[in-house]
């Protein structure tokens, strides 16, 4: 048995000098070593031997398998290298070729400006706050001195989910829930920035658009008074918008105020001369404020005797215009990677 063994060592060693590849090297493996391999064999017939020759046949068979496995592994390791290099130098890459551009995403515009709005309010010390998208009848009008039958409803008219439940059609229903929560009445300085939703039948007009909102509340005997509001609303559109816009109030109604002012700024692109833009005014209308109405600070909390305060509202979407100069309102809506990317280089 000892020369059958010597046999097969030098035969399997003269087949895996002649391997040409990993493939030919592993079948040798199994035939020479696997569970049915030669060498196994040899060893699993070792009951026919006499106890005096089973060590002695059992080392030489061990000793054979262990010289076999190096031999083997010697020739695998070159193999592999061989089949690396080759790899590599098949597929090497050239580093001075330009490179394939991978699209980025961007961020919307409506997006940016309000970030750049939550920025500039909370370095003046405003907090942010967030609402409902669905809102209750009670937060969206009544709580603002819109009770039910107000004819400024007609202008709001709006998608209804209940008798009670609906779209909110202004970012004002966050300043109501802010006044109500502020158990210890403590001063307010807040905006809100969000959705909105209103039934338009015009083409100037979309049924859903971006509002932020501005709210200051504090005691009478601090003083908050509509040169505050307008210095605030001065820095807030010529930090956004540009800085050498003049801003005009004109006498207008909004429920929640009193009094009432729509705010314009000189037109950015005439610089006031008028232009086809702001319909040769020289003026471009850009957002509501005016002084918090008694009857809003009463039915949310507040001692209209102690405490005084004023509001603020804009669109999102027209900041945005003005920003970018984007002339079709349409563009913020239809997700086209050829509009969106170009913001980042804007900014």
């Amino acid at each position: 048995m000892e020369g059958q063994i010597r046999e097969i060592e030098q035969k399997s060693i003269k087949e895996i000098n002649e391997a040409k590849n990993l493939k030919e090297l592993n079948d040798l493996r199994v035939k020479y070593l696997g569970k049915k391999g030669e060498l196994t064999t040899i060893l699993r017939g070792m009951g026919g031997l006499t106890p005096e020759e089973r060590p002695k046949i059992g080392s030489l068979v061990n000793v054979v398998k262990a010289n076999l496995e190096k031999i083997i592994q010697e020739r695998e390791t070159k193999y592999q290298e061989e089949e690396l290099n080759k790899k590599l130098e098949e597929e090497t890459i050239d580093i001075t070729l330009p490179s394939t551009k991978t699209k980025r995403g961007s961020k919307h515009p409506i997006n940016r400006v309000i970030e750049e709005i939550e920025d500039l309010f909370v370095s003046m010390g405003y907090d942010v706050e967030v609402g409902p998208e669905l809102e209750t009848d009670e937060f969206c009008f009544e709580r603002l001195n819109l009770p039910k039958g107000h004819p400024a409803r007609d202008m709001q008219d709006s998608f209804y989910i209940t008798n009670e439940y609906l779209l909110r059609t202004q970012t004002s229903a966050v300043q109501a829930r802010t006044m109500l929560a502020n158990e210890e009445k403590t001063p307010i300085r807040m905006i809100c920035a969000g959705k909105t939703y209103r039934r338009e039948d015009d083409a100037t007009h979309s049924h859903q658009f971006g509002q932020v909102e501005g709210l200051v509340i504090d005691k009478k005997e601090n003083n908050v008074s509509l040169a505050d509001l307008k210095g605030t609303l001065e820095i807030f559109v010529r930090k956004l918008i540009g800085e050498n816009l003049s801003l005009r109030f004109r006498p207008s109604y909004f429920p929640f105020t009193e009094p009432s002012y729509e705010v314009d700024v000189t037109c950015f692109k005439c610089g006031g001369k008028g232009c086809p833009l702001c319909k040769q005014t020289g003026w471009i209308e850009i957002l509501g404020a005016g002084i918090v109405h008694p009857n809003v600070l009463k039915m949310n909390g507040y001692d209209p005797e102690k405490f005084g305060g004023f509001a603020f509202g804009t669109g999102l979407d027209r900041l945005a215009m003005f920003k970018y100069g984007i002339t079709d309102m349409r563009y913020l809506y239809t997700n086209d990677v050829r509009f969106l990317k170009q913001f980042d280089r804007k900014d």
